[in-house]
């Protein structure tokens, strides 16, 4: 045969490749039944379409074995109209499969996980995907009950365009597993995902993404995650949490999220082309924090951070000599380069977590004592535009660490001065919507062109840096704009991310208790209750499962609630997702009654409580959190506590593994007076010492008589809470031994608090606490 003839017989084979293949099948299910004999019998071609409605207690197990450009499709009849609820989850298993357009919301997986890359320990998938769906508050019961929402193992795997958000229950969302060698070398993709806001859980295991685990962290894995939305992903200081080889980070958004991407474990990652955008109102945005070896930081922009240490914009820690895997590996043969820091406070952090001051109390294990090495930072720049007293900040020496060319606007304000951080004035100008780019060419500069730099051949937009090269993430202004908040570009075709969600809130006006029973039952999130009569009586507590704010509708003249209900009930019972604002109430009880309480088990989410200008007085606890639950915030404003037993007690999580009941309380312009036990309860306990919260600002507050049958005999029991805030209060005639006991070596101040015949307010420097590894 003649290489002509050879040709068009190849061009006519390769027409052919792109007819479907006349055996493929669409197959039609209304069950779970029907559903699993259409996969048993499926073949590479088909399509399973799952029919719109609710699929509830369905364990999906989707085992089959497709081909490449015929896979098994698992899928929607109409995407996002297959409703998989109650106690399902989803398995696959084989080769080439591909789940397209399913629903998961209103229930919780009976597994360890949502969705997982693999039916058994054996059967796992390879080359399979799922894409265009959504998992929505599918959380377990508790939030100590553990599981992951996506589980990847196998190889070549991919998670694209999906939303996922909500989870509030212990574990990453996301997770990729290595154990094994059929799950290293995975090439897995996780792209163009949108991930919605994750709250809060108070205390670790609460990622986002996680890539590995501590004892598989010395295992390639070349996962790559690209062009993904992290809005408000605040589970925990750790957003993505590299935890193995060779995986790279490319072109996500990081948005108001508080934490950072980190390279807990493992070596060789590239994170390049990333924006991470914060929020002027929060310390706790973070950026990129390293850990490890060989990893290259290029090419991202950093706007507005403000979180320090753990979540500084850049964040290279301390190693501990010889480092078991579970703990910290020395920082060596980084490059940091070409990217741009605006508006963010003190963004370069070197050495951070270095500990040696704690050395009369930790094992030498613990001992973060070896700063960075061979470390190059290089082509950088750095721009404020009110200037920042500190750019660089170096916990330990930095004899480890090269700086090369990098420029700065400082505003003129003085720092110390460091060789290869040059000051320079230049302009920024707004390109878009928390984009800043240079108003000048840059190109000027002599760059440092060190090992492999010519490697890096494109600026954050895409821009060759063949021809034109300059400092910073940005070359010049892009042909097109990134329309960086344009959330379309994220997630499924079919949800409404760019929906208007503002509610319509709606106002009840009622005058009896009959009456505010029923509005706390018939309201939507966001009403308010008004309370126009002067007395209400409830014997059963109040159902708070929704945002709701009750207030008097006269703030001259306070209704009164009285509350006598069986003994250790709430008046205000707090379920998941009950957001509480009180205003200018009068709240009473008869001793043995609580004024709020979470549930004692199924704390599903978080809960919030918000009072102001009111008066509570006659309970046992003021507030009564029970184990496992957890509050974003609980503020208490210009409102007077009296003669109640305990005051605010969040003190359940004993077991000493780094969690806590509440991430933030704010207490402003209130007086304590009898108040019998504790004012204040707050406890953490366990050493971790990535966890930054909880967080307790106390100002312009009065304490009166009170603490008198405290058996700790401090009022204010902080212990392992990391911030502390105890500032112009007045503290008269409390029994107590100590007002409280800070730990110094965090985040714990005090000052201008005025304290007479109440005791000590004392500074530990070390508190001694149980390790949690």
């Amino acid at each position: 045969m003649t290489k002509a003839s050879l040709l068009v017989l190849s061009v006519v084979l390769s027409l052919f490749s792109f007819i479907d293949n006349p055996n493929d099948k669409e197959i039609y299910v209304k069950n779970i039944t029907e559903l699993n004999k259409a996969i048993d019998q499926a073949n590479p071609g088909d399509e399973i379409i799952m029919a719109n409605g609710d699929w509830k207690d369905v364990q999906i197990r989707f085992l089959g074995y497709g081909k490449e450009g015929q896979p098994i499709t698992l899928k929607a009849e109409t995407p996002g109209k297959v409703l998989i609820g109650g106690k399902s989850d989803l398995k696959l298993g084989g080769e080439y499969l591909v789940v397209n357009g399913l629903y998961f919301i209103n229930g919780a997986s009976p597994s360890n996980a949502v969705i997982e890359f693999a039916i058994s320990e054996d059967t796992v998938a390879n080359h399979s995907r799922v894409t265009n769906s959504v998992i929505l508050d599918f959380n377990k019961a508790q939030r100590n009950e553990t599981d992951l929402w996506v589980l990847f193992k196998g190889r070549h795997n991919q998670l694209d365009h999906c939303y996922i958000a909500g989870k509030s229950n212990r574990g990453p969302t996301v997770r990729i597993d290595l154990a094994g060698n059929k799950n290293i070398k995975n090439y897995h993709k996780i792209n163009n995902n949108y991930f919605g806001p994750r709250p809060p859980k108070g205390g670790p295991s609460a990622e986002t993404i996680q890539l590995g685990n501590s004892y598989t962290s010395m295992t390639p894995s070349y996962t790559l995650v690209a062009h993904n939305f992290f809005d408000r992903c605040n589970g925990e200081v750790e957003i993505i949490s590299s935890k193995s080889n060779f995986n790279e980070f490319r072109n996500n958004v990081f948005y108001k999220s508080e934490g950072s991407l980190v390279t807990r474990h493992g070596n060789y990652c590239i994170i390049d082309g990333n924006y991470f955008i914060g929020d002027t109102n929060s310390e706790q945005i973070g950026g990129v924090r390293l850990i490890g070896t060989g990893h290259w930081v290029t090419n991202n922009y950093f706007y507005n951070l403000k979180g320090k240490t753990f979540r500084s914009p850049l964040a290279v820690m301390n190693g501990i000599p010889k480092s078991p895997l579970n703990r910290y590996i020395q920082v060596t043969d980084v490059v940091v380069a070409h990217n741009t820091w605006v508006n963010c406070i003190s963004p370069l952090q070197f050495g951070v977590g270095s500990n040696v001051d704690q050395r009369d109390i930790l094992p030498a294990s613990e001992i973060r004592s070896e700063r960075p090495i061979r470390t190059i930072v290089a082509n950088n720049l750095i721009y404020s535009d009110k200037g920042d007293k500190q750019p660089v900040v170096a916990h330990d020496s930095l004899d480890g660490i090269r700086f090369r060319n990098n420029l700065i606007n400082n505003q003129g304000l003085s720092f110390q001065t460091l060789p290869g951080i040059e000051t320079k004035d230049f302009s920024l100008s707004e390109l878009e919507e928390n984009v800043l780019i240079p108003t000048s060419d840059l190109s000027g500069s002599a760059l440092y062109h060190g090992f492999e730099f010519d490697q890096i051949t494109t600026d954050l937009f895409g821009n060759s840096r063949t021809d034109q090269n300059a400092v910073g993430a940005i070359v010049k202004v892009p042909v097109q704009k990134p329309n960086l908040m344009d959330i379309s570009q994220y997630g499924p075709d079919w949800f409404p991310l760019n929906a208007d969600k503002k509610e319509v809130s709606k106002t009840y006006s009622v005058r009896s208790t009959s009456q505010l029973i029923s509005a706390v039952q018939k309201a939507k999130n966001g009403d308010t209750i008004r309370l126009t009569a002067s007395k209400y009586k409830l014997k059963t507590p109040l159902k708070i499962d929704k945002r709701l704010t009750i207030q008097s509708a006269d703030i001259h003249k306070k209704a009164s609630i009285f509350y006598n209900g069986a003994p250790k009930t709430p008046a205000f019972e707090m379920n998941p997702k009950g957001q509480l604002t009180l205003k200018g109430l009068i709240l009473k009880g008869e001793k043995a009654q609580y004024a709020f309480a979470s549930l004692k088990n199924h704390m599903s989410s978080l809960y919030n409580l918000t009072v102001v200008d009111s008066e509570i007085s006659g309970f046992d606890y003021v507030l009564k959190a029970y184990k496992y639950s957890f509050s974003e915030y609980i503020q208490l404003k210009s409102t007077t506590i009296t003669d109640c037993a305990n005051g605010l007690e969040l003190s359940e999580e004993t077991d000493d593994k780094g969690e806590y009941n509440a991430e933030n309380i704010y207490i402003d312009n209130c007086h304590f007076e009898g108040v019998n036990k504790n004012v204040i309860d707050y406890y953490r306990g366990g050493y971790d010492e990535s966890t930054v919260g909880g967080n307790l600002v106390v100002t312009n507050s009065s304490f009166t008589r009170c603490g008198a049958k405290e058996e700790s005999e401090i009022l204010l029991n902080t212990y392992g809470i990391i911030n502390v805030n105890l500032s112009g209060n007045k503290f008269l005639d409390n029994q107590v031994k100590y007002v409280a006991r800070l730990w110094g070596a965090k985040n714990n101040i005090h000052s201008d608090n005025e304290i007479t015949n109440s005791g000590e307010l004392i500074v530990e420097e070390n508190l001694p606490l149980k390790l949690m590894y």
